[in-house]
């Protein structure tokens, strides 16, 4: 936890001069502890018009405090949680209304950018016309278990959804990372905004979704040159997180558990046989079930065998390894995943699918009532009561 808040005056965004073309949108429900961190990459960015707006959803520690000691930025409340939407797309939503920029960058709390990356993500935008780009963060492990679970999950991530479909128009693939969307404000609004997705728990997916369905183009790929991030701080945030999001990420969750698990087991069990045997064969002495000397001749022959198996682990082992090796994550967290992150996936993957089939998920404080993980966006009689609901109120989304 920060000790004292940042000092940030001398970070000026260049809205106070002009009009923005970027307006960066910050939710934030009790951040206190990575906030600071977050506007000071955010303010300092240079080579391109913004604003920054913070939506403080209904915190209870210094976030709200931290946000406003910066100069510059613009501090908003949520407001009272709609029925029907989920806590981050209210807060982004009414974020949004309140802005003027051509471009909106929706930005979690938790994340650090490089100097200037606001202004090059909006080049390559352009350079790419895509109406919506995202970037997925370099991810930050610290604690044992996101060391072992987060190049698990991302090689999964990776594999379900790869950058080069998802940027293919001719496919129907589409993903995003709401740790990092910059859309066009036409585009955000020409699809409904986060009032057209107002239910989903998986808000960024299906915000890609609605865009590439409007037969606009989308841009992903991982960027460790513009921001990174750290997910989860403790065991219990990446549990509660994942078990939010697995289940709607990947469509048969319990098949994909079954397979993982098996094929952990399969490749290390080959790597561990002649130990096991030998532990085996040991025990079956000590209790007199088999006598020393075939004992001894036993593991003298697991040993002179044990190359036989190499090929068998080796064949499960490497594929396992590179996959990991893409998840761009460093060395010691690919063999911690490996040894342990493989199973513990497996894990969360049946409890998120458990959780979704309970019909309730938590999430920072706040419990979703939730029926089958299809990851479609809501009905357009839902969208358009919201938005009838928000113009009667006064509050209209400036275009």
């Amino acid at each position: 936890m920060e000790s004292s808040l940042p000092a940030a005056a001398s970070h000026v965004p260049t809205s106070k001069i002009s009009i923005p073309e970027v307006s960066i949108i910050v939710p934030a429900r009790n951040e206190e502890v990575s906030l600071g961190a977050c506007l000071q990459s955010l303010t300092a960015q240079t080579g391109v018009a913004f604003e920054i707006i913070v939506i403080d959803d209904a915190s209870t520690d210094r976030t709200r405090e931290i946000a406003e000691s910066f100069a510059g930025v613009r501090v908003i409340s949520a407001g009272p949680l709609p029925a029907g939407w989920t806590g981050k797309n209210n807060a982004m939503f009414a974020g949004a209304r309140g802005t003027s920029g051509k471009w909106l960058l929706f930005t979690d709390a938790d994340t650090v950018h490089v100097l200037g990356s606001v202004a090059r993500a909006l080049a390559e935008a352009k350079e790419n016309k895509a109406e919506l780009l995202s970037y997925s963060p370099e991810q930050i492990a610290v604690t044992f278990w996101e060391m072992a679970v987060l190049p698990v999950a991302f090689a999964e991530l990776a594999r379900q959804y790869p950058p080069k479909k998802v940027c293919d128009p001719a496919s129907p693939l589409a993903a995003a990372n709401g740790q990092y969307i910059l859309i066009r404000r036409e585009t955000y609004d020409a699809v409904g905004g986060h009032a057209a997705i107002a239910d989903s728990l998986l808000e960024d997916v299906a915000l890609a979704r609605a865009v590439k369905g409007a037969g606009r183009s989308i841009r992903f790929r991982y960027a460790a040159d513009a921001v990174r991030t750290r997910m989860y701080r403790n065991f219990q945030q990446l549990r509660e997180g994942w078990t939010k999001n697995l289940a709607l990420l990947f469509p048969n969750p319990g098949w994909l558990a079954a397979s993982r698990f098996l094929w952990w087991g399969l490749a290390w069990g080959f790597a561990f046989f002649p130990v096991i045997a030998f532990a085996a064969a040991k025990a079956a002495a000590h209790f007199g079930f088999v006598s020393a000397e075939l004992r001894f001749h036993h593991w003298s022959g697991l040993i002179r065998g044990a190359w036989w198996w190499t090929p068998f682990f080796l064949a499960l082992a490497m594929p396992l390894f590179m996959r990991l090796n893409r998840a761009n994550f460093t060395w010691d967290s690919e063999v911690l995943g490996a040894v342990f992150g493989m199973p513990m996936f497996s894990y969360l993957l049946l409890r998120s699918k458990k959780a979704h089939a309970d019909g309730q998920v938590s999430w920072k404080g706040r419990a979703y009532s939730v029926g089958a993980p299809t990851g479609s966006p809501p009905s357009q009689k839902q969208a358009a009561g919201t938005i009838a609901r928000i113009e009667n109120q006064g509050l209209r989304a400036k275009s």
